[in-house]
């Protein structure tokens, strides 16, 4: 039997933080029938600060894959706030990831994949889903990067 999300959140060493809350005027997550809808995070460490900066310029790519982890991170925090259990998660179904990047930067979907991997380590098979990864001139506060997701969940 496949061992629990918590338990492979321990088994990687990954502490969930409390939630962040939203920037601006949004709710972090919207459930509508089976589907959760989280809206986009930003790269936060866990002194509460951002990673900005844009990747080709002032972050490499394994600086920017390492910030789209984080973003994995936060959303899961946001799933477990929203759902109590992460075992409800039934499905990642579709990632929509945002680079800031300079115009020339190519590797968007190495520096997205830092939130995919982690999605598919906690979450198994579950956990592998839908995916854009796309570049931005800017993002809100200079972040590195921003992730949005769409989540089944479990009645």
């Amino acid at each position: 039997m496949d061992q629990s999300p918590e338990q492979n959140l321990t088994d990687l060493s990954i502490t969930l933080n409390e939630v962040s809350q939203p920037i601006a005027s949004y709710l972090n997550s919207v459930r509508t029938g089976n589907l959760l809808y989280l809206s986009g995070k930003g790269p936060i460490k866990e002194d509460k600060t951002y990673v900005t900066g844009k990747v080709g310029k002032d972050l490499t790519v394994e600086q920017g894959n390492e910030a789209a982890r984080l973003v994995a991170i936060d959303h899961i925090a946001v799933l477990k706030d929203e759902l109590g259990d992460l075992s409800k998660v039934k499905r990642i179904v579709k990632a929509f990831g945002m680079v800031n990047c300079t115009s020339d930067f190519v590797d968007q979907a190495k520096v997205i994949n830092g939130y995919s991997d982690l999605m598919f380590s906690v979450f198994g098979e579950k956990g592998r889903h839908a995916r854009s990864a796309v570049s931005m001139h800017a993002l809100p506060l200079n972040f590195a990067v921003e992730v949005e997701v769409i989540v089944e969940i479990e009645d």
